[in-house]
């Protein structure tokens, strides 16, 4: 029977390290087995993996896979069965609740509730977004509420930024010099 401990490298089937350059009497001395002349005899050449003779690799004429768009919105999930552990009746559900019940933690664009769970309690619920399960949950339970919308940016900073761009400025004629 073979185990682990009794397995062998097949006779002959091991080669020692070939060592090139290192006289004629090796067999491989001089030119160390690339021949004469030529782009590949030179060092520093055609090394690296995917080397196509200078065709357009296979890595590079295959297409890329993957898109992250660069607008998508990252939403906090948060489920019922979560509210119905974390909150009495008659609470106000909001983002400022929803941190300090650890519910929510790092930086989101918004949050959203699904309705996963059973929701036994009367909630006002102010967030982001709200699965339509979820809103069927929310209001057979005498609860309510509001979808707030999406701010990608703060007012102000959106006025800073597009201050005076579009704006078409009357310009003051100027009297001509006497």
């Amino acid at each position: 029977m073979v185990t682990l401990h009794t397995l062998k490298a097949p006779h002959r089937s091991t080669h020692r390290k070939k060592r090139v350059g290192r006289g004629q009497g090796s067999g491989l001395g001089k030119t160390a087995g690339r021949g004469a002349k030529g782009q590949k005899a030179r060092s520093g050449n055609m090394r690296f993996e995917g080397f196509e003779g200078g065709q357009s690799p296979l890595q590079r004429r295959l297409p890329k896979f993957g898109f992250t768009a660069p607008n998508a919105l990252n939403l906090a999930i948060v489920n019922l069965h979560e509210l119905e552990a974390h909150f009495k009746a008659d609470a106000i559900v909001d983002e400022a609740s929803l941190r300090a019940a650890r519910l929510v933690k790092g930086v989101y664009d918004g949050i959203k509730v699904l309705g996963e769970g059973v929701l036994t309690k009367k909630l006002t619920i102010k967030v982001n977004q709200i699965s339509a399960g979820a809103k069927t949950s929310i209001t057979a339970t005498g609860g309510t509420f509001e979808e707030l919308p999406l701010v990608a940016h703060k007012p102000e900073a959106a006025a800073k930024a597009h201050s005076g761009k579009g704006l078409k400025v009357a310009k003051v004629a100027k009297a001509p010099k006497a």
